[in-house]
């Protein structure tokens, strides 16, 4: 009894840690005082002032637009790898899949500084710079999420399909397709949420005159927390947390629907 009381109390100090925080930013969002600690009223001024100002509507869309063309072309670029990684021999297999790990476990400072290097003496930043660096580093996600549904199909219907005169394109869409879909959802997903909220790698290889919000809250910081910044970043994290939900949803109705074919 003890044990569970303790275990209970520690649960709740960690999920405190966790979201307290972001309680209060959600509160001060619709505080009508620009003091932390006084409240002044309910109020959607902040988020009025932030939907009119140029700046902030300028890097959201910029972030938008961003996110998902780096998402949708590593996805396809991530799934085509995968497929091709699953095709290879056990070897050839483990060294891509290390490969792939690499910019994982890699900070995001290294690569960010590296590609910004690599920009710089082929080519000026700019937005196809920042681009070009949010699907290098979404691809691994993609990968690693289609991958493990690749392994659970079977190669055997693939080649039975196509001696029974099938062609590739459509044989792997009729039967691989639907095997794997989930997984290039989940990440797809993930190269979202990956792309929304990167600063380091961005700060680094954008242009002058590109700014994402994450790097345009970098920058206002400096100047001071504004009351706007604090309702922006509720809208981030209710983006985030309904992609969130999606995918669980994603994941249920799957388990749910494996058990029924079971």
């Amino acid at each position: 009894m003890v044990k569970k009381s303790l275990e209970r109390i520690y649960l709740t100090i960690i999920f405190l840690f966790l979201y307290l925080p972001i309680a209060v930013l959600v509160v001060l969002s619709f505080n009508n005082s620009k003091s932390r600690v006084i409240w002044g009223g309910f109020t959607l001024k902040w988020y009025r002032e932030l939907f009119s100002s140029s700046m902030i509507m300028e890097a959201f869309k910029t972030t938008i637009i961003l996110t998902f063309a780096a998402s949708v072309l590593a996805t396809l670029l991530g799934t085509m790898a995968a497929v091709g990684i699953h095709s290879m021999k056990k070897r050839g297999s483990a060294i891509m899949l290390g490969a792939t790990n690499i910019p994982l476990l890699n900070a995001d400072i290294v690569t960010g500084i590296s590609m910004m290097l690599l920009f710089v003496r082929f080519t000026g930043l700019g937005f196809h710079t920042v681009l070009i660096a949010h699907i290098t580093f979404d691809i691994p996600y993609v990968i690693l999420n289609v991958l493990p549904k690749l392994n659970q199909t079977s190669k055997y219907t693939y080649e039975a399909a196509l001696d029974l005169g099938a062609k590739p394109v459509y044989a792997f869409f009729r039967i691989i397709w639907p095997e794997i879909r989930p997984g290039v959802l989940t990440g797809f997903l993930m190269s979202v949420t990956m792309s929304l909220d990167d600063f380091s790698i961005t700060y680094f290889t954008k242009g002058a005159g590109v700014n994402t919000l994450s790097t345009m809250i970098y920058t206002e910081l400096r100047k001071g927390i504004m009351p706007q910044m604090y309702a922006l970043s509720t809208i981030l994290f209710l983006m985030a947390f309904l992609l969130l939900l999606m995918m669980n949803f994603r994941s249920s109705r799957a388990v749910k629907q494996a058990e029924q074919n079971f």
